[in-house]
């Protein structure tokens, strides 16, 4: 029973997950990346389609038509020295045959039977076939860019994830630094209750530690919809439900030594957004040749084998089924086609270019924001220094003010004083890490680094 009283409790007990847990939870079960990973399977697929192309095809087709009104076949029979297209003049049963045949219904020869059908078997193997070959190239092509962006989406899930736990660390350690003002301002207000009792304090000093007590409260019931706020965001994240509880296994404290240690370059060749240009001038390149190629012949083999059958009166009848067969080669060559296929190299040929300039714009601006995010690390390592030899001050100055106001030799304004400034340099010490928490992570997506295998099989 003890046993399973313990197990129980164990199981009820929030887990404590540090940053690469949640990074091995988000990377397995975001739907985004779950998305890229199918939009990979399905180009694979894409690709297949285009191989099939250059396969043989087979198909089966059957057709019935059942005749209406029969077609009336009329015979010239001048070239046997007379009949209805002779001279009315030498021949003076021309002109009856001529009245006859023009609707009295003896001069024409119905022809066809009632019923007809025809099924069979058709083939076709494409030769030479340019495009397609090209295509399959293409599709390679596209199979590449879409790894890439799977890795970007996988880089840019991680930023989110650590940009989101890093607020939530922020969140957690500034509701304790106001927990703990809270705790000092309930305190005083305490030791003044208890003194007013006593007769030794007055009944402002108790209303004003308590009004001081009392305006900490919204700032902490700001700072509990803050830590639920940055939970749930890392929750949506790591793709878990709301219902999934959990606590961050560590502290902004826990990265002050790491800061000082950091080593950074300003190298962005594995930039998603640049290789994504990359693959994507590929590409353009490859479609810039298969709009080339369709100034290129095409030669296919065809084959095919049927069975006809025709018949009178009823449908399901007197069947008479007749076999035939066929193979035979089909070359086409494009000729003109109203400058369409010239239109279309153009665009290609613009679009190319358009990516050039893209590419040039791109790399500038990543190149800036690389500077800017290795500066933004600089400024905060600087200033997480400043802000911990602040709090250590600030702390040590506390103390002193708490034993002088122990002994009377100092007022609860310079008390109060003494505390406000230990909060804000806590406060204040806490922000500092976090930007450069944040500055790192930036610098890691932008430079492409992020060691998302350390987290995925992928």
């Amino acid at each position: 029973m003890l046993a399973l009283t313990f197990g129980v409790a164990m199981a009820q007990t929030p887990p404590a997950l540090t940053l690469d847990d949640c990074l091995r939870i988000a990377l397995s079960e975001n739907p985004t990346v779950k998305v890229a990973d199918m939009e990979i399977e399905r180009l694979d697929y894409s690709k297949k389609e285009v191989i099939g192309q250059l396969l043989p095809s087979i198909d089966f087709g059957a057709n019935y038509n059942r005749m209406v009104a029969k077609q009336t076949m009329y015979m010239n029979m001048d070239a046997f020295g007379g009949g209805a297209g002779g001279d009315s003049d030498n021949n003076p049963d021309a002109e009856a045959s001529q009245s006859r045949a023009s609707g009295r219904g003896d001069g024409g020869i119905k022809v066809g039977l009632d019923n007809s059908y025809s099924m069979g078997f058709t083939g076709s193997l494409p030769l030479i076939a340019p495009q397609l070959w090209k295509s399959l190239q293409i599709s390679d092509a596209q199979i590449l860019r879409s790894y890439e962006a799977a890795r970007q989406s996988r880089q840019q899930l991680v930023n989110q994830v650590k940009s989101a736990y890093y607020a939530l660390l922020l969140a957690n350690d500034s509701r304790k630094v106001i927990q703990q003002s809270y705790d000092m301002a309930a305190l005083t207000y305490a030791t003044y209750s208890s003194q007013h009792k006593l007769g030794t304090a007055s009944d402002y000093d108790v209303l004003r530690t308590s009004v001081a007590m009392k305006n900490i409260e919204p700032q902490l019931a700001q700072a509990d919809i803050s830590v639920k706020q940055a939970r749930l965001q890392l929750q949506v994240l790591m793709g878990m439900p709301a219902t999934f509880d959990f606590t961050a296994a560590d502290a902004l404290s826990n990265y002050e030594k790491a800061s000082y240690d950091t080593v950074v370059s300003h190298s962005y060749d594995e930039n998603a957004d640049l290789r994504l240009l990359d693959y994507d001038t590929k590409l353009q390149k490859k479609n810039l040749a298969l709009q080339k190629l369709a100034y290129a012949p095409t030669l296919a083999f065809t084959a095919n084998y049927n069975w006809t059958s025709m018949s009178n009166g009823s449908p399901l009848k007197n069947f008479r089924w007749n076999p035939y067969s066929t193979v035979g080669l089909t070359l086409s060559v494009p000729i003109f086609s109203g400058g369409q296929r010239y239109s279309r190299v153009k665009q290609a040929n613009l679009q190319l270019e358009e990516l050039r300039l893209q590419r040039e714009n791109l790399e500038r601006s990543v190149s800036m924001q690389v500077d800017l995010a290795i500066d933004n690390m600089q400024i905060n390592i600087k200033q997480i220094a400043s802000c911990s030899e602040s709090v250590a001050q600030a702390d040590k100055a506390h103390t002193i003010m708490e034993k002088s106001f122990e002994i009377g030799a100092a007022s609860y304004l310079d008390l109060r004083d003494s505390e406000l400034a230990l909060t804000q340099a806590r406060l204040s010490y806490y922000q500092a890490i976090y930007n450069y928490l944040i500055a790192g992570s930036e610098l890691e997506l932008l430079q492409g680094t992020a060691p998302v295998d350390r987290y995925t099989n992928k």
